[in-house]
């Protein structure tokens, strides 16, 4: 990735001799799919191989998964296992809500006869995964000509919100995860009191994963037509029945096709550009703002017309600050395998 920060990771193993010419397997795992990838590494740089997708509740355990892969395509001498999770690891260990089973680095280890398994969050390995991003997948959604270099962020609705930094230490970023995600909505005006009363008789408490993320983007739309009386036309009555909300609400949006389609994505993208802004206040995050995920990735359209930009710049004195901070759209859907690859690959010395 060519940025004026020059994304170069801290990778302290990149240039240990035993990292070199290695055999190592990623996994990208989520609830409902997990994409499992072989790589090899060669003058400090890492090469996919092979890539499979497995249904996660088929298993009984992420072993069983990685077993199988191994079966299939008859891997041997298989270094390094990583495994990017959607949830908060803790001293090599993982129980992700969203999964019917926990991990353990340890017996990842006894299960798979693979000396070395990583455990990840995802979106720190997502972070980790910039660095391998091509031109033509990131977008400039923003860029000011006056930057500073310095530690960036990551923020990507989805299934759920996931939320990244990356410390800037004067020669490397470092990145690491946060569970910014679950922190505690605030609403801002009137409006968005009623929004949070509403949301409230369901969660008790409202986290902005609960604003921003494809059942985020639902709670928008359902309290705009059930507390705010916007009507609900037959055809996304049907989208919606069939599982289709999220495409649908979107494109209906790009096609004006009606009102509450257009409130919807308007009123997410506010909530969207002010935890951006906190983000990159709390970070200091001169580096630059990184939006990834599906959600932002459909919504292009709307991120390039500088509503966004103008409401991520909404702040009581820092203004002068976030009107430099660079945004990008990262349009590439490996960014967390990869990451988790590079990060076997090359953390350890």
């Amino acid at each position: 990735m060519d940025t004026k920060n020059k994304f170069e990771l801290f990778l302290p193993g990149i240039g240990t001799e035993t990292n070199d010419n290695i055999s190592l397997i990623a996994a990208d795992l989520r609830d409902e799919k997990t994409v499992i990838g072989l790589y090899a590494t060669e003058d400090k740089k890492i090469f996919s191989k092979i890539e499979n997708t497995y249904s996660t509740n088929e298993f009984s355990s992420f072993s069983a998964i990685v077993n199988q892969f191994i079966t299939e395509h008859s891997l041997e001498n298989i270094s390094k296992i990583a495994v990017a999770v959607p949830g908060p690891v803790l001293a090599g260990k993982s129980a992700p809500q969203r999964l019917s089973w926990a991990l353990d680095a340890e017996d990842i280890k006894n299960e798979t006869s693979v000396s070395e398994v990583f455990l990840i969050n995802d979106l720190e390995a997502s972070a980790y995964g910039l660095e391998q991003v091509a031109a033509e997948n990131l977008v400039t959604i923003h860029d000011s000509g006056n930057f500073t270099p310095g530690n960036a962020v990551l923020l990507a609705p989805g299934d759920g919100l996931g939320e990244a930094a990356l410390f800037w230490d004067g020669s490397f970023l470092r990145p690491f995860a946060t569970e910014g995600g679950h922190s505690e909505f605030s609403p801002r005006t009137n409006d968005e009191v009623e929004f949070y009363s509403f949301l409230q008789k369901i969660y008790g408490i409202v986290s902005w994963e609960s604003v921003l993320s494809k059942g985020g983007l639902f709670n928008v739309y359902r309290f705009l037509r059930d507390v705010k009386r916007q009507v609900q036309p037959d055809w996304l009555t049907q989208e919606i029945e069939a599982g289709n909300f999220t495409q649908a609400i979107i494109q209906g949006a790009i096609q004006k096709r009606d009102r509450i389609c257009t409130m919807t994505i308007e009123t997410f993208l506010v909530f969207l550009a002010r935890e951006a802004n906190s983000l990159v206040l709390k970070m200091k995050a001169t580096g630059g703002l990184y939006l990834s995920g599906e959600i932002p990735v459909m919504l292009e359209d709307f991120l390039n017309n500088k509503k966004f930009y103008k409401n991520f710049i909404i702040s009581d004195k820092m203004e002068n600050i976030l009107k430099d901070i660079p945004i990008y759209l990262v349009k590439d859907e490996k960014t967390i395998l990869n990451g988790a690859a590079l990060y076997a690959a090359f953390y350890k010395k």
